[in-house]
């Protein structure tokens, strides 16, 4: 299957590839005409950048022209893995890959098909998520084929993603380090290894990929809470699914409770949460999805930061 991919991306297709992360769009970065498919085919936006993958840190010096000491230390400790860097971009890398921005984002996945397929390809790989612009990112190959199959030339199936979250986005100014987004990295272990780090995770005109308010939204309105009890109390006239950290929730209205995590482990959590609000987007009848605020620590940020571009209102509902 990987022959088969590599063929089709080579010839200027378009397919998806499991990451660790998320699955990715991928399609030859340097061919504006197959990158062009990927903002077609997911109807986004041209002024959101992409990021490249790649399979080696020697390949990555091709695509910048600062690869910046501090850079160099989280690549060197978390690739192959969750983390994108955000560097200048050589003139190899089109401007249809950085929204015409001075900076490329660039990572090196960790996942055995993914590595195997980029290194068989002389070229890197510009790979958002595999759907449709704003809508919850896959984390299996059925994910994809669901929204997407009819409009790709392949689907690599890798399994389900083991992060399950979009990598973490780290990038510098003045030297100081600056997470654009945030990931399947806490900022807890970014800040341990080089210091103090800015977050700037918003914004209309986006730096980064991964920095628009509204993203990653189900078709049911999505509400997050820390008191589900009340709330679904006060509106017991409405269908509700809900996805709690670590226990199941019984009301009448409570058409599915989804447990993240019964041992609140957050990596188990950011695993599971994308899945959890895709499976209650598929039930007709619900009129809204409750989710249960993560504790803002760890990876329960990132699921956190998820949670607020996927709600219907973009707040949080403390109490009611």
């Amino acid at each position: 299957m990987i022959t088969i991919a590599k063929r089709f991306l080579e010839q200027g297709g378009v397919g998806a590839i499991p990451t660790e992360t998320v699955y990715g769009l991928a399609a030859n970065a340097f061919n504006t005409m197959a990158v062009a498919k990927i903002f077609d085919i997911k109807n986004r936006p041209t002024f959101d950048p992409l990021i490249l993958h790649t399979d080696s840190i020697s390949k990555i010096f091709d695509y910048t022209t600062d690869f910046p000491p501090l850079a160099q230390k989280l690549a060197n400790h978390f690739w192959p893995g969750p983390l994108t860097l955000l560097l200048p971009k050589s003139a190899l890398v089109p401007d249809l890959v950085t929204a015409s921005l001075p900076n490329v984002a660039v990572r090196i996945p960790d996942h055995p098909i993914a590595l195997q397929l980029l290194k068989s390809l002389a070229f890197p790989l510009a790979a958002p998520s595999a759907n449709p612009f704003g809508y919850i990112s896959p984390t299996t190959a059925l994910h994809v084929e669901q929204q997407l199959g009819s409009k790709i030339d392949f689907i690599l199936d890798g399994g389900a993603c083991n992060v399950g979250i979009e990598s973490t986005i780290v990038g510098f100014e003045n030297q100081q380090p600056v997470i654009y987004r945030l990931g399947g990295i806490s900022v807890e272990a970014i800040e341990e290894l080089v210091g103090k780090c800015i977050i700037q995770t918003s914004g209309s005109n986006p730096k980064a990929p991964g920095m628009l308010m509204a993203h990653y939204a189900p078709k049911t309105p999505l509400i997050i809470t820390d008191n589900i009890n009340k709330y679904a109390i006060k509106y017991a006239h409405k269908k509700i699914g809900v996805i709690s950290f670590s226990d199941f929730f019984y009301h009448v209205n409570i058409i599915e409770s989804l447990v993240l995590s019964s041992s609140k482990d957050l990596k188990e959590a950011a695993a599971s949460i994308f899945a959890f609000m895709r499976q209650l987007d598929c039930i007709e009848a619900l009129d809204y999805i409750l989710v249960e605020q993560m504790p803002e620590e760890g990876l329960g940020r990132a699921i956190n930061d998820r949670l607020l571009r996927a709600s219907a209102k973009r707040a949080f509902t403390k109490g009611i």
